[in-house]
């Protein structure tokens, strides 16, 4: 025997016409109504980015709190390590190091101890610093030379550090590092797009424990970057106002999705985040790069970093990460439309073939708890160092 019932769901505005076996079916009876299973009718939802236009799958039925999720922390090996103190003569040669000066003196040796912040070339790099480009045709298709930088910032002298333990005078140290490449190879005429990144953990990408970050200067814009700094055009010149803006005012009035915010950078859950737990940290002043930022705000940043970073270590506890720079291109440093800032992506999830052949993701915690449980994490006791 079936009956057919119809429900009306208010908070979606639908008409539900729902077949139900009476006698063998798992719906629920209240009097003599017959209900569909418990979650039938919370459905996900379909959220739009408003930059790049991409949208994603909040699945708000199966909402994971972070304890749900099944993950590896990251764990120190050990074994002999290039980056540590000490074995300077088993990288290439530095072409950046901070090394404080002891008691006035003269600065110490290159590729020597005594640094605290040290820059050197990938000594397997994605491309190669030499040549030319030689763009040319091969048939239909298109190819150039691997022209490229591709550099190591190791962030500390100490194995067992992490940039969430650092002092935030080191986080700075490495920031100004980072920015001090940037102006560098921006006079280069070949490199278009300068990406910092970090990969933390090795299911992350990380080949070696060490902490390290990561820059590559690239001769052409990559697709994303594209599509991201074309997303943010279009919404100007419909609005005449900068959409990153834009988000920051809303998020700061809502609330909802803030983590955390001092007198520089806004730290947010993004309304349409791709993973769970995916964070942002955006300047509150409208700046297109990274390295044109004003020199005194590289310590707030240090802070806002560092805070994140405890936060998530503290929620997520010490989980594989990505952590990736969006800044604008070399060759249109500043601009009314883009706005720079970083991406925090936890490594908690899997890309499978769904994501692959449609663009979209499925992420099933929404921004709005994923906020909650960062902005209240306690972050008032120093994390432990990785492997003590």
């Amino acid at each position: 025997m079936r009956s057919l019932l119809r429900l009306r769901n208010l908070q979606a505005g639908r008409r539900w016409n729902i077949n139900c076996t009476i006698t063998s079916s798992p719906c629920r009876r209240i009097g003599t109504i017959a209900l569909p299973p418990k979650g039938f009718l919370d459905l996900p939802e379909l959220r739009k980015d408003p930059i790049t236009g991409r949208w994603v799958i909040i699945s708000t039925d199966r909402a994971k709190r972070p304890s749900d999720f099944s993950r590896d922390q990251v764990k120190m090996k050990g074994g002999f390590c290039p980056f540590c103190y000490g074995n300077e003569s088993k990288t290439p040669p530095e072409v950046l190091a901070f090394r404080p000066s002891k008691n006035g003196g003269p600065p110490a040796e290159r590729d020597s101890p005594g640094w605290t912040v040290r820059v050197v070339p990938n000594k397997f790099p994605a491309l190669g610093i030499e040549g030319g480009l030689n763009r040319q045709a091969d048939g239909m298709f298109d190819k150039t030379n691997g022209v490229g930088a591709h550099e190591v910032i190791i962030e500390t002298p100490d194995h067992n550090a992490t940039l969430a333990t650092l002092p935030e005078k080191r986080i700075e140290d490495v920031l100004w590092a980072m920015r001090d490449r940037i102006l560098d190879l921006r006079q280069d005429k070949r490199f278009k797009y300068i990406l910092l990144f970090k990969n933390h953990g090795e299911p992350a990408g990380a080949s070696l424990e060490h902490a390290h970050s990561q820059l590559i200067a690239l001769p052409i814009l990559p697709k994303q970057v594209i599509e991201e700094l074309e997303g943010a055009k279009q919404y100007y010149l419909y609005k005449e106002r900068c959409v990153f803006c834009d988000i920051i005012r809303q998020e700061r009035s809502d609330g909802i999705r803030v983590v955390d915010e001092n007198q520089d950078f806004l730290t947010l859950s993004p309304y349409a985040p791709r993973f769970p737990f995916e964070t942002w940290i955006l300047p509150k002043w409208h700046e297109s790069a990274f390295e044109n930022s004003p020199s005194h705000v590289y310590e707030s940043l240090a802070k806002a970093v560092k805070e994140m970073l405890v936060r998530a270590d503290r929620v997520l506890e010490n989980p594989n990460y990505n952590l990736v720079v969006h800044s604008s291109p070399l060759q249109e440093p500043t601009n009314e439309h883009y706005h720079w800032h970083i991406e925090f992506m936890p490594r908690l999830t899997k890309t499978a073939g769904f994501e692959w052949g449609t663009g979209f993701y499925i992420n099933p915690t929404p921004p709005e708890e994923a906020a909650k449980f960062l902005r209240e994490a306690d972050v008032a006791v120093e994390p432990q160092t990785v492997g003590a």
